[in-house]
């Protein structure tokens, strides 16, 4: 049983650069993949009985090479496309070690790779996914769990994507210069989405998804490293770092929620704080400043604070001033609102919320309901808290977070 989560942890390693070498030489994502789920199901098979090759890699690339030759080749006959096809489709005379040693030239296929994911043509979701799939090797399986939608759900919302970029005509290449910064936005924003998707689960029973919080810094590391100098992924990266800190302290026995004021601050990650304030510290000289420098920022005085009495709120709220500049948002409106609140008394978070009354974005979303509810609770209006907070319960798609808003509601009742 450890040999086979010993060979399950190599494939899943592996998977992403298999991917990437083929990609670059074939140009064809959607085909390159299924013939590396092929290669990936073969080792899957054969590994544990007849042990690991010398050059796992290697033997991925072979079979996988192998198979998508005799797929191009099958697309040749059905589609007459001799000419294209001759262009883009080695012969199939190269022995694996040389076909592995020219691949693998570039090292940074994995980047590419990510770019080509984080494509601007497709949704955030639907990227999230295929790099989930693609870059971090999660199966569809598990990321079907993860977003809590049946697997053939989710296999298709990933066949789509692949279709959309193959229908894109855009190479496997790094984007041009020009391109570059709105890409690697884009990238930024996945790796955001998917951390975020993992610290507090949109919905279902568990208030967090660790394998998704955790694949999101291990995939942003990998980007750092590959870009050192960019100060946003350093930033992006730090801010991760100093929020998942809190994690071991954010549930109780039972797995209920505990908010941040009420946390054991003893049990925070005292190390993932000092790396990402550290990143910080680095990043922020270098410039431009962004969001998640800003972010970041943010989550470091709530970090460095010994106790939550001892929070810095000014600062944060000066923060989040400097924030709603950069990339004003609903939510960043709704956490200005805490921060004035904390600053300068619940009466001034409260009149800052009226600014988002009637926002379509956060329509039916439970975050405003539960950030007035707590506020009225501040002012001691108990009525009006105990409303608000059964109206965000009432909107909330997480169980956890369900069951804290009425606990809060009850204590107040």
């Amino acid at each position: 049983m450890r040999r086979k989560s010993l060979i399950e942890d190599l494939l899943r390693d592996l998977a992403p650069q298999v991917l990437g070498v083929l990609t670059r030489r074939f140009g064809d994502f959607a085909t390159v993949e299924d013939a590396v789920q092929e290669a990936l199901l073969a080792a899957a098979t054969q590994w544990p009985q007849d042990g690991v090759p010398g050059n796992p890699r290697g033997w991925l690339v072979q079979v996988a090479y192998r198979r998508m030759v005799e797929l191009v080749r099958a697309e040749q006959a059905r589609r007459a496309r001799e000419d294209l096809v001759a262009r883009r489709a080695p012969a199939d005379r190269r022995s694996v070690p040389a076909i592995d040693d020219q691949l693998s030239a570039d090292r940074d296929d994995g980047l590419v790779l990510l770019l080509l994911c984080c494509h601007p043509a497709l949704s955030p979701t639907s990227a999230v996914a295929l790099t989930l799939r693609a870059v971090g090797g999660l199966t569809t399986a598990e990321i079907a769990r993860a977003f809590l939608m049946p697997e053939s759900t989710m296999a298709q919302r990933i066949s789509r994507a692949k279709q959309r970029i193959k229908a894109s005509g855009t190479p496997f290449r790094m984007p041009e210069p020009a391109e570059l910064p709105a890409r690697l936005a884009q990238v930024r924003h996945v790796l955001y989405l998917i951390f975020t998707e993992g610290y507090v689960a949109s919905a279902g029973d568990r208030l967090r998804r660790v394998d998704l919080s955790r694949e999101a810094i291990r995939l942003t590391r990998e980007l750092h490293a590959r870009l050192p100098d960019d100060s946003e992924v350093a930033g992006l990266l730090a801010l991760m770092l100093l929020t998942e800190a809190r994690s071991a302290a954010r549930t109780g026995a039972a797995g209920e929620l505990i908010p941040l004021a009420e946390q054991d601050r003893g049990r925070w990650d005292t190390a993932a704080i000092a790396e990402g304030v550290a990143l910080l510290t680095r990043a922020l000289p270098r410039g431009p400043v962004g969001p998640y420098q800003v972010q970041a920022a943010i989550a470091a005085l709530h970090d460095e604070a010994p106790t939550a009495e001892e929070t810095d709120w000014p600062q944060i709220l000066a923060l989040y001033e400097v924030l709603a500049s950069l990339a004003a948002s609903p939510v960043i409106t709704l956490n200005r609102a805490v921060a004035l609140a904390m600053a300068h008394g619940p009466e001034a978070g409260l009149a800052a919320l009226d600014a988002l009354d009637g926002d379509t974005r956060l329509a039916g979303h439970h975050r405003l309901p539960a950030v007035r509810a707590h506020l009225h609770e501040m002012t001691g209006d108990r009525e009006r808290a105990v409303a608000e907070y059964r109206l965000a319960a009432s909107l909330a798609a997480s169980i956890p977070e369900q069951r804290y808003l009425l606990m809060r509601a009850a204590r107040l009742n």
